[in-house]
């Protein structure tokens, strides 16, 4: 998720582990070994892109390294907080609890997460969007709060807002299962009603909330995805969009490292498209860009997530597209009212744009 978010968290288990001892100064640390696991991206300039998506929430966020690190730091940090009676191994759970929340959180995204690493299993719960104000808040707000309570006879206060914060973002997680959960059944009853059982599927949460989900189905030679909100009528018919992988389009350059570990990184949700060049490729898991009105009638749909591979150029030869000039608010605002159960500002023939040397493409929909 977002450093503000992994910092706040790392703040609030500060608090809770050492505040009593620390004051204040678990908060920082607890907002300093929050963040630490995403500074792998220090080294993100040394990788090409193709290993850095191998990297990024990788050996960092490894069940193995966290607790490697909680072990090497418990003694330098104990010796650091003696005078305030931290034994080292209450300082080694303290590091370990900050770690290991920031992946768990982590793991709540699309994204993936090497939890098992050296194993090639990435983890994924898909039940929150990377960035998620009514998760954070809570805890946020109570930090703030709290943060200016520092005299002894407050301690209780400051460990009761602390809960408060905590305890809210823990019920808004149960929240976003549950609902997660509603779209599901949607999903799974509309799919059935059809006679379609895909091969697998997955649904996540669009931009900023938990009430509109996305559905990403693998059926064979096409993704089918399709969008419900927890306010849709139940039983009511979903719309699904259609889009053909194409994965002849990477028939001779299959076994380039860079399309293997794209392959790798996307778990087998990715569309190919030929290119002069070489392959376009996107990863259907990140969602789209939707902008209408570009010509009547239709939505033009921009993965969020995609690739350029050029098979001749030298150097990094996979070159990360993203969506540039979008109306940010023109979508969130059609995001919010989707949300609430109006899918006449949402639904319309859908293309997919974005694709290097091609025209739109029209997309079929089953209504």
């Amino acid at each position: 998720m977002d450093s503000l978010t992994q910092a706040t968290l790392g703040a609030a288990i500060g608090e809770l582990i050492l505040g009593r001892k620390l004051g204040n100064r678990a908060i920082a640390w607890g907002a300093f070994l929050g963040t630490l696991p995403d500074l792998d991206v220090l080294f993100s300039p040394l990788l090409n892109s193709s290993w850095n998506l191998w990297w990024h929430r990788g050996p960092s966020h490894s069940l193995v390294l966290m607790i490697l690190i909680s072990w090497w730091l418990s003694r330098p940090l104990a010796k650091l907080w003696k005078r305030d009676k931290v034994s080292r191994s209450r300082a080694g759970w303290f590091v370990f609890a900050a770690w290991s929340t920031h992946v768990v959180i982590d793991c709540f995204t699309v994204y993936g997460t090497s939890l098992w690493w050296p194993l090639p299993w990435r983890t994924a719960w898909n039940n929150l969007f990377i960035i998620d104000p009514l998760f954070t808040a809570p805890m946020l707000v109570a930090l703030v709060w709290l943060a200016f309570l520092r005299d002894k006879k407050q301690l209780a206060k400051r460990r009761r807002l602390n809960a408060w914060g905590l305890g809210l973002a823990c019920l808004y997680v149960a929240f976003s299962f549950c609902m997660k959960a509603v779209a599901d059944s949607r999903f799974d009853g509309d799919l059935a009603r059809r006679g379609i059982t895909p091969l697998r599927r997955f649904e996540a949460p669009t931009p900023f909330n938990t009430l509109l989900w996305r559905s990403v189905a693998d059926c064979g030679d096409a993704f089918w995805i399709a969008d419900v909100s927890v306010f849709d009528p139940k039983g009511e018919a979903i719309t699904w969009t259609i889009v053909p992988k194409h994965h002849e389009a990477l028939d001779g350059i299959g076994n380039q490292p860079e399309i293997k570990r794209l392959a790798w990184f996307s778990d087998g949700w990715f569309i190919a498209r030929p290119n002069v060049k070489g392959a376009w490729i996107g990863d259907v898991r990140f969602g789209e860009w939707r902008t209408w009105g570009v010509k009547d009638g239709m939505v033009d749909l921009r993965l969020v997530f995609a690739w350029m591979f050029a098979k001749d150029k030298p150097g990094d030869r996979l070159i990360a597209l993203r969506p540039d000039g979008m109306d940010v608010g023109a979508a969130l605002g059609r995001i919010a009212r989707r949300a609430i159960g109006d899918r006449d500002s949402w639904e319309a023939e859908p293309r997919l744009v974005g694709i290097k040397g091609s025209m739109p493409e029209p997309l079929r929909t089953v209504k």
